[in-house]
């Protein structure tokens, strides 16, 4: 049983998940022979002052 979660800085649309989680479940689905029935996935918006790359926080760049 697949589970992948999502983590993403800042948010997206309603409809932007549900493209995202087609496209995995389907990519699941074609390469690994996973039944989409079994797929699960998460999303996690975290705000920009809560991610940090390369030292910084997203919220200053």
């Amino acid at each position: 049983m697949p589970y992948v979660n999502i983590k993403l800085a800042g948010s997206v649309t309603r409809e932007q998940k549900a493209q995202i989680a087609k496209e995995f479940t389907e990519t699941l689905e074609r390469v690994a022979h996973k039944p989409a029935s079994y797929t699960y996935i998460t999303f996690e918006e975290v705000s920009y002052e809560d991610w940090a790359i390369a030292g910084s926080l997203l919220a200053d760049a």
